[in-house]
């Protein structure tokens, strides 16, 4: 599989952003069944046992979540099957940027697909190919090329969700939670010490109008700290969103969602009248910066004080 180029990470131009949204809602809307699977095997040779790592690895680009408002009549309902990706269509939305749109797809198929299963991509303009592994398996029947349901598409958006970084930078984490199926991420023995630092819990729908969310899901930071993952952990309670389309929500995850006790993971959360089925986020320790640590982090900026957002001691004056 390619790996995701940097340049994914800069901003896009209000103009090309609106490109990107009419293009991907062209593709949902038209995307039509074809694809050539990178190596022989049917849909029935995926294995029906995730064997997934320590921890995910995010980086999908805010421009990668302009998904909102999508029609339900495109690959929502066509689905993700070995059969669904060499269509006109898709090669047209997909040529418009490569780069972005073959991060948007590694990160779709990584959440909705099993582990070791792969789909491929072969453009009809340009003869490139692109391939993209499944890991969390958690849209089964979408996977299989049955209509997303409901639960489906707001598992894969919290995924989506919870693989978006702010700066565009790749940051491990653990993803943890149920799939459409009842059936729980696999966690390694070690992932809870890797990855002890509760971070968030992600809900909402993408492919409607119900909105993308993220909660706060550790004591609040201090003055001094930050994240690269700002989306979902930040000393911030209200104010524009940080990470738009996504919306950080004011109450913790603790006060809105429901905690499996014996998982420590949140399985729903309920905001506007709504409850979602949620994925629960966990950081290593030193993903969590401080202002003193004489690194200046991606998160802090230069200043005259020792706040995150003004640290002197890391970042100098700002000239």
């Amino acid at each position: 599989m390619q790996n995701v180029p940097n340049e994914t990470s800069r901003r896009l131009s209000s103009v090309h952003r609106l490109c990107f949204r009419a293009a991907m809602s062209l593709w949902l809307a038209v995307a039509a069944s074809g694809c050539h699977p990178a190596e022989e095997g049917s849909e029935q040779d995926e294995p029906s046992v995730q064997t997934w790592g320590v921890a995910s690895i995010n980086g999908l680009s805010l421009n990668g979540l302009s998904l909102n408002g999508l029609s339900l009549n495109g690959l929502s309902l066509n689905g993700l099957s070995l059969n669904g990706l060499s269509t006109s269509q898709f090669d047209l939305w997909f040529q418009t940027n490569p780069t972005l749109n073959d991060s948007v797809m590694h990160y779709m198929v990584l959440c909705a697909v099993p582990a070791g299963a792969t789909r491929t991509y072969t453009s009809t303009s340009t003869g490139g190919t692109w391939s993209w592994t499944g890991g969390l398996g958690l849209a089964p029947d979408w996977a299989q090329g049955a209509p997303a349901t409901l639960t489906e598409q707001r598992l894969v958006s919290a995924c989506l969700a919870a693989h978006t970084n702010k700066f565009g930078v790749q940051i491990p984490l653990s993803v943890q939670g149920r799939g459409a199926g009842g059936t729980s991420i696999p966690t390694d023995p070690n992932e809870l010490q890797d990855y002890p630092e509760r971070e968030g819990c992600f809900f909402g729908n993408l492919f409607n109008d119900e909105g993308i969310y993220a909660g706060n899901d550790r004591k609040a930071l201090n003055h001094k700290e930050s994240t690269p993952r700002a989306c979902a952990l930040s000393i911030k309670k209200s104010g524009p969103p940080e990470c738009a389309p996504m919306v950080r929500v004011d109450p913790n995850c603790s006060e809105i969602c429901t905690l499996d006790a014996a998982s420590g993971t949140y399985t729903s959360c309920t905001y506007n009248g709504i409850t979602y089925p949620a994925l629960t986020t966990r950081l290593r320790e030193q993903d969590i910066y401080t202002c003193g640590d004489g690194i200046c982090q991606i998160s802090e900026k230069c200043g005259t004080k020792n706040d995150y957002d003004n640290c002197k001691s890391d970042c100098g004056r700002c000239p």
